[in-house]
């Protein structure tokens, strides 16, 4: 009679059966790869699912996350009007969760294909070096923003195009030396127990990740709210020469433009700080359910980008409408920038 174990399950856990259980104390830790009971054994309620259905909601939300990024890619990369740092920066959060969606289809496909380790610590790795480029463009479009408020008269120049190369620089090396620890032997295939709410990464590493993330969600606050305070007063000051603020359509596209903002922070504090919460708080023995629950909607965070930074922006909607259509809509061409549009 044969016993062969269901196949390699996701990171997660190691019970593919286990994203049901929603409560009820901790995992089983006997119930480990290659030690399930024999299925004939079990009622067919209990058999072991081939394919655990959060990991297909993940490999789904990888799927467009890599078609919506990688149309902001390509647009930017085809069209060399798009080269001002603020593009590359664009473009740089959109390669981030070009890539990140790209790891979760890889690593759904490793998880339940190849059934090996390696592949398993590879996927991870550019999944966790992807997501954590991605935050880290985030934070870089914030203090690009800043800079272009604070130094306005001089943001155009080389030196900022300097600043913005060495940004770049420095997050992507950043990320991938946090993606390439799992690879170089911080993992807990070899011991269980120090295992964190995502396997194989372990508690040490994924509490640095989630510490790191509080701290950038911190400056990136301190930063909006230094943009709100520039953005109106500058329009306090233009609203003065009109004699009356209320009625000064300025005013109203300012309050717009910090709305924006708050819905920018908003956005990304709703997707990121439940998992990152969640996985300072708990460990291993937790039931995946929940640990699914708070990673789906951090993933979100990279459907939802596009759509704030890339295709809210004039000139990209321009070289969208360009390369889809051929043509330039003039409600399009003829729009001016507006404070709304921060």
């Amino acid at each position: 009679m044969s016993e062969e174990p269901p196949v390699t399950p996701s990171w997660l856990t190691p019970d593919p059966t286990a994203w049901a259980s929603g409560g009820g104390g901790p995992m089983d830790n006997s119930t480990s790869l290659g030690m399930f009971p024999p299925e004939d054994s079990l009622p067919p309620s209990q058999l072991p699912l081939l394919v655990n259905p959060w990991d297909i909601v993940l490999c789904s939300s990888g799927t467009l996350i890599a078609c919506e990024n990688a149309l902001v890619v390509l647009v930017i990369w085809q069209n060399p009007a798009l080269r001002a740092p603020m593009f590359l920066l664009i473009g740089s959060l959109a390669l981030a969760d070009l890539l990140a969606g790209l790891g979760l289809v890889l690593h759904f496909t490793c998880a339940y294909l190849l059934r090996s380790d390696s592949a398993q610590l590879l996927t991870v790795g550019l999944v966790v070096a992807s997501f954590s480029a991605s935050v880290f463009s985030l934070l870089a479009i914030t203090i690009d923003r800043y800079l272009s408020l604070y130094y306005a008269l001089t943001y155009n120049s080389e030196r900022t195009a300097a600043f913005t190369y060495t940004m770049l620089v420095l997050l992507w090396g950043l990320s991938l030396c946090l993606g390439l620890l799992p690879v170089t032997g911080v993992n807990c295939l070899a011991e269980e127990a120090t295992c964190s709410v995502v396997r194989p990464l372990t508690k040490n590493n994924i509490a640095v990740l989630s510490v790191s993330f509080l701290l950038l969600f911190g400056l990136m606050l301190q930063l909006y709210v230094q943009i709100c305070k520039i953005v109106m007063r500058h329009a306090h000051q233009i609203a003065l020469q009109h004699h009356f603020l209320a009625a000064t359509p300025h005013y109203v596209t300012t309050r717009k433009g910090v709305s924006t903002l708050a819905i920018i922070l908003g956005t990304f504090a709703a997707c990121w700080m439940p998992f990152t919460v969640y996985s300072l708080i708990a460990d291993y023995t937790y039931p995946p359910l929940y640990t699914y629950a708070t990673l789906v909607p951090a993933t979100y965070n990279s459907v939802i980008n596009p759509v704030i930074y890339a295709f809210r922006n004039q000139e990209i909607q321009k070289a969208l409408w360009l390369v889809c259509c051929g043509c330039v809509p003039a409600t399009v061409a003829q729009r001016a920038r507006t404070p709304s549009d921060v």
